[in-house]
């Protein structure tokens, strides 16, 4: 079984002075979390126990009880009755923050130990604890109660005792069938919001590697994102090679006029001081401007993607792998726009990832090496071109079409890319599948093997031609060998399509 989990977002209504008790919850939640980072750090073997065997080692360390009344590192040090709780949601938020940093540690001491072994100079620093501590609490069970459409209890510590405090809560209601976990206190500019998991199990999708090599009806929908007008160009086609839908969805020119726009008020700004603080942030509204603006176009593109994919039933969303684009040189406008463009192309992914599951649809990557530059119908190199502005000739980077002088497809350059993008998933376990070893043959009486000391092959025994002299030449016209007519991309051939192309990654 597996489950889909979304958090919905409610705002509190309270008091003035309910805001102080919030504050002072969370620093305590905080101290007591940075305490048992602190005990995790001096008894480093608890990292190594599962969750529970973990939290039950932390609270005998730490709590008196009839068994263990003498705690090694009593958290009664730092406050007396603090709830067990409470307790608890500090000892999971430090256990996550202790394997991040003790994983981080591991990975980087691998990695200079192969730089010494290779020769090279290591220059890396080491990752360090967390010196600063701002954890949202969590409000696990028994911290509140009587929770309602409209309101809720909170158990909070407001800097002098415990106490339960009522707020209502206005915003999106908790969906039906799912199982509610514990909500979380957030801080949300200048107010406080509850922040509420919840979760619904569901028999989980096959993967993709079975469903490509199974399923002979799947589809899938390959996704190109760009920097242009069209920041997605979404493909769907089925395991056969057939172009079944394909959408483009635009505003990327909008979302960059925007930011350069900004981000030119921010250059402006700068140049008449000269000076920026240490440690604050300058132009704070305007860069909180730029975030949420690029935050809502990767809720937007994500969320019709996965529409997209689900109304054309496909199984599986594919991306390209961006993970190494780096912005050019230029001015500081152009700069910060194309890294904060490259920057949203990664949270698109993210959000369309959890968005997909939530659907029953896994989402992968796959190499992004030349797959503008590479043919969908024949797997040759493309001319990429602006129809009236460049001759027909070379690659012209971002020109909208695009024409293979091989087979003389033609069309649109991002819709030629996607293609390849969902080719590549199929050529992946197609290419896997080819390379297993055969299964041997059964030995026959007589035989002599290898193994017995023969180094030179045996001849052949026989002597008659094979029973087809046309088996291995391409003399007939079968499916899968190119007719001589020319295709347009958004054109179908009558027949089964060519062999996919099996592309190196």
């Amino acid at each position: 079984m597996a489950q889909a989990t979304i958090t919905i977002k409610q705002r509190l209504n309270y008091a003035p002075g309910h805001a102080a008790a919030f504050t002072a919850n969370q620093e305590l939640f905080n101290q007591v979390v940075a305490f048992y980072f602190d005990v995790i750090q001096a008894h480093s073997q608890i990292l190594d126990l599962g969750s529970q065997d973990a939290l039950r080692a932390l609270e005998r360390l730490t709590h008196a009880t009839e068994k263990y009344p003498n705690p090694v590192m009593p958290l009664s040090a730092l406050r007396e009755d603090i709830p067990a709780m409470f307790r608890r949601a500090a000892i999971n938020a430090a256990l996550g923050l202790a394997k991040s940093f003790h994983g981080n540690l591991k990975r980087w001491r691998t990695r200079r130990e192969k730089a010494h072994a290779k020769g090279k100079k290591f220059t890396d620093r080491p990752p360090v604890p967390p010196r600063s501590w701002n954890k949202s609490v969590s409000f696990y069970a028994g911290l509140w109660r009587e929770r309602t459409v409209n309101s809720v209890m909170l158990k909070v510590w407001t800097g002098v005792c415990w106490s339960w405090i009522k707020v209502r809560i206005s915003g999106r209601d908790l969906p039906a069938g799912y199982a509610v976990g514990s909500p979380q206190l957030i801080w949300h500019g200048n107010e406080w919001w509850l922040h509420t998991p919840v979760e619904q199990a569901f028999t989980a999708p096959a993967k993709v590697e079975e469903q490509v090599k199974e399923q002979t009806t799947i589809k899938i929908c390959a996704v190109d994102l760009n920097l242009g007008e069209q920041i997605a160009v979404c493909s769907v086609q089925n395991a056969e090679g057939t172009i079944l839908a394909t959408c483009f969805i635009g505003g990327g020119d909008a979302i960059s006029g925007f930011r350069k726009m900004v981000l030119g008020r921010i250059a402006r700004n700068r140049s008449k001081t000269g000076i920026i603080a240490e440690g604050e942030q300058d132009n704070g509204a305007l860069w909180q401007k730029i975030r949420r603006r690029d935050d809502n176009e990767a809720h937007r593109i994500s969320r019709r993607v996965v529409q997209f994919a689900l109304e054309q039933g496909a199984s599986v969303i594919v991306f390209e792998h961006l993970g190494a684009l780096k912005p050019e040189k230029g001015k500081y406008s152009r700069r910060g726009n194309l890294k904060r463009a490259y920057w949203m192309k990664g949270r698109i992914f993210h959000y369309s990832k959890y968005k997909a599951w939530n659907e029953r649809i896994i989402t992968c990557r796959v190499s992004p090496r030349n797959t503008s530059r590479d043919c969908a119908s024949c797997g040759e190199k493309v001319i990429r071109y602006t129809q009236g502005w460049h001759p027909q000739e070379g690659y012209t980077p971002g020109a909208p079409l695009v024409r293979c002088p091989a087979c003389q497809m033609r069309g649109h350059a991002d819709r030629n890319a996607s293609l390849v993008i969902g080719q590549r998933l199929f050529a992946r376990y197609r290419q896997a599948a080819k390379q297993e070893k055969p299964q041997s043959r059964r030995g026959r009486s007589g035989r002599v093997v290898k193994a017995t000391g023969v180094i030179v092959s045996q001849d052949a025994q026989r002597c008659e031609q094979p029973s087809i002299l046309a088996a291995r030449h391409g003399d007939r016209h079968e499916h899968g060998i190119a007719q001589g007519e020319v295709f347009w991309m958004d054109e179908c051939p009558p027949s089964l399509p060519t062999q996919l192309r099996l592309f190196e990654e």
